[in-house]
C-alpha cells in the first residue's frame, strides 16, 4: 500500500513538474531567448498567452467599418497592426502556450518558402483539426514523397491546356448567372444584387462541373455540408486550443465527425456515378483517377480515399478563392469607375462581336489580369503563411529554436511602401504593368514548390466571369454597402456586397 502511494505521489509530482515547465518555465525561457536578440512582443500570460488581447483587438476592429482606400491590415489582422507598431516588424507573441514569431522581411520569407527539401528545417504547420476535416488530407496537408506524388498528378490534371478545355463550361455557368440576373431585373433600369452570394453560387457551379462534370444541383449538398464545417472551423480558431480536446466527444466534435463522414460519403457517391457514366469528357475527377508515369517510368495513381481528400480541398479552396476575389474585384470596379471602363473597352476590343470570351482570348485580357492581381494584393485572402521549425536554425541573423511557429504576414508585404510606393494602400492596377521588384513582394498564391496548384484554373475562371459581367453591365456601389473586410478563414465582406447593375 505504501508503495502504491509513493508511486501515485511520484507520478503526480512528475505531472506537476511538466505542467509548471510547460506553463511557466518554457515560455519564460523562449521569451528571454528572443529578448537577448532584441526581439520583443506582448508579454506572455500563463495558459492564455495573448489570446484574450488578440480577441479584444479583433472585436474592436470588426465593430466599425473602415474608409474604402484604407489598408485592410487594421481590420483583417488587427493584432499585427497593433503589435508591429509597438514592437517592430519582427516580434514574438503567444497563442495560448504556443509561441509564434512574426517576421515581415520579404527576403527571409523567400528563403523559408523556397527551402522545402527533406533536410529543410522549415515544415508546413499542420492544419487545425476542424480545418483539416474541412480541407481533407490533400496537398495543403501532405508532406514528403506522398506530397510529391499528389503534386505531380494534380499538376498534370490542372495544366493550362486542360484548363483551357474547361473554358466553355466556365462561360456556360457565367451565362446562366447573367440570364438569371436579367430575369430578376424584369425590365427595370437597375438591379440590386449581393454579388458575394451570386459569385459563390457561380464558383460552386463551376467547381462542381469541372471536378465531376455535374451541375450545381448535384454538388450543392457537399457545399452545404462544407458551410457547416467552415462555421465549426471558425469557432475552433476563435477558441483556446487544449491538446487532446479534439478527441473528446463534445457537441462540436461530434458534429464535426458527422459532417466529415457525410462529406466523404457524398463525394464517394459522385465518384461511383462518374465511373458508371464513363469518360464522356475529361473532367478533373477523370484526370485525378488516371494513372501516370513519373520521370523514372514508375506508374503512380491515387486511391479513392486520396482522391476524396483532394476533391474536398478543391471544393473548398476553389470556391472560396475565386468567389471572394471576384467579389472584391467588382466592389473595387464599382468604386473606381475609370478601371471598370478600361476593362469593358478591353473586353470589347479583344472579344469583338463574339461577345463571349474563348480560350484564345484569355492571354489578351491584360487589363483584366492587372485588375485581378491588384485585387489579390489589396484583399489577400489568407493574411498569414505559417511554417514550423523542426530543428534549431539560424534565420536572418536570429537563432531560432526547434518547434517555433514562424508567421509571415502576406498583407504586410503587399502594403509595404518600400516595395509598392507611398500609395501602397490605394488601388492601382498599373503596378502590374511592370516587372515585380522582389520575388516575395506579391504572393497571394504562396511561393515556391507549394504554390497553389489551382492557380491557373482560378485565374481563368475569374478572367472570364469578370469579362462577361463588365461587358453586359455597368455597376456602382449600393447606398447600403458597408466597407467592412473581415477574416473568416478567407477575407470577405462582413455585410455582403450589394451593387447596383444597369444593362449596357
Amino acid at each position: 500500500m505504501q508503495f502504491v502511494l509513493v508511486l501515485i505521489l511520484t507520478i503526480f509530482l512528475i505531472f506537476l513538474f511538466n505542467l509548471v515547465q510547460s506553463i511557466l518555465w518554457m515560455p519564460y525561457k523562449i521569451q528571454r531567448h528572443f529578448k537577448k536578440q532584441g526581439i520583443g512582443g506582448p508579454g506572455y500570460r500563463p495558459i492564455f498567452g495573448n489570446t484574450r488581447e488578440s480577441r479584444r483587438l479583433s472585436a474592436e476592429a470588426v465593430s466599425k467599418p473602415i474608409p474604402f482606400d484604407q489598408s485592410t491590415i487594421s481590420r483583417v489582422i488587427p493584432h499585427y497592426n497593433r503589435w508591429s507598431s509597438m514592437y517592430g516588424k519582427t516580434y514574438l507573441y503567444w497563442i495560448g502556450m504556443m509561441p509564434r514569431l512574426v517576421i515581415s522581411d520579404p527576403a527571409i520569407l523567400k528563403e523559408v518558402l523556397m527551402n522545402t527539401g527533406s533536410s529543410s528545417p522549415f515544415q508546413k504547420k499542420p492544419l487545425d483539426p476542424l480545418v483539416n476535416q474541412l480541407m481533407g488530407d490533400g496537398l495543403p496537408e501532405l508532406k514528403g514523397e506522398k506530397w510529391a506524388i499528389h503534386r505531380r498528378i494534380t499538376n498534370l490534371a490542372l495544366n493550362m491546356e486542360q484548363v483551357k478545355g474547361w473554358v466553355p463550361t466556365i462561360v456556360d455557368g457565367t451565362m446562366k448567372m447573367l440570364n438569371s440576373w436579367e430575369e430578376r431585373r424584369a425590365g427595370r433600369k437597375e438591379l440590386e444584387l449581393d454579388v458575394h452570394k451570386e459569385l459563390h453560387n457561380l464558383s460552386a457551379e463551376i467547381i462542381s462541373r469541372t471536378i465531376f462534370g455535374s451541375s450545381m444541383e448535384e454538388g450543392k449538398h457537399i457545399f452545404m455540408l462544407q458551410e457547416r464545417q467552415i462555421n465549426l472551423a471558425i469557432l475552433a480558431q476563435r477558441s483556446l486550443y487544449f491538446p487532446g480536446l479534439r478527441f473528446l466527444p463534445t457537441k462540436n466534435n461530434r458534429e464535426g465527425w458527422r459532417l466529415e463522414k457525410e462529406v466523404r460519403e457524398a463525394i464517394r457517391k459522385l465518384i461511383e456515378q462518374n465511373y458508371k457514366i464513363g469518360d464522356k469528357w475529361r473532367n478533373l475527377l477523370d484526370l485525378m483517377t488516371s494513372s501516370y508515369k513519373n520521370n523514372d517510368g514508375i506508374e503512380e495513381k491515387l486511391d479513392v480515399e486520396e482522391v476524396i481528400d483532394e476533391c474536398k480541398t478543391f471544393y473548398f479552396a476553389g470556391k472560396e478563392t475565386s468567389a471572394n476575389t471576384m467579389t472584391w474585384a467588382l466592389i473595387l470596379l464599382a468604386f473606381h469607375q475609370e478601371w471598370q471602363i478600361k476593362a469593358r473597352e478591353e473586353v470589347t476590343r479583344v472579344c469583338g462581336d463574339k461577345k463571349l470570351p474563348a480560350a484564345v482570348d484569355i492571354s489578351q485580357l491584360k487589363i483584366v489580369n492587372m485588375i485581378l492581381n491588384e485585387t489579390l494584393r489589396v484583399y489577400t485572402l489568407g493574411p498569414f503563411i505559417v511554417r514550423k521549425t523542426c530543428k534549431d536554425t539560424k534565420l536572418g541573423g536570429l537563432d531560432i529554436p526547434a518547434g517555433m511557429l514562424l508567421a509571415f504576414p502576406i498583407l504586410a508585404a503587399h502594403f509595404d511602401t518600400e516595395i509598392w510606393g507611398e500609395d501602397a494602400e490605394k488601388f492601382n492596377p498599373m503596378r502590374f504593368n511592370v516587372p515585380q521588384k522582389h520575388l516575395s513582394s506579391f504572393f497571394p498564391w504562396g511561393l515556391g514548390p507549394r504554390i497553389c496548384v489551382g492557380q491557373s484554373l482560378a485565374m481563368v475562371e475569374m478572367k472570364i466571369a469578370l469579362a462577361m459581367i463588365v461587358r453586359q453591365y455597368s455597376f456602382t456601389l449600393s447606398p447600403t454597402y458597408i466597407h467592412a473586410p473581415i477574416q473568416l478563414l478567407t477575407t470577405q465582406p462582413q455585410h455582403g456586397a450589394p451593387l447596383l447593375f444597369t444593362k449596357i
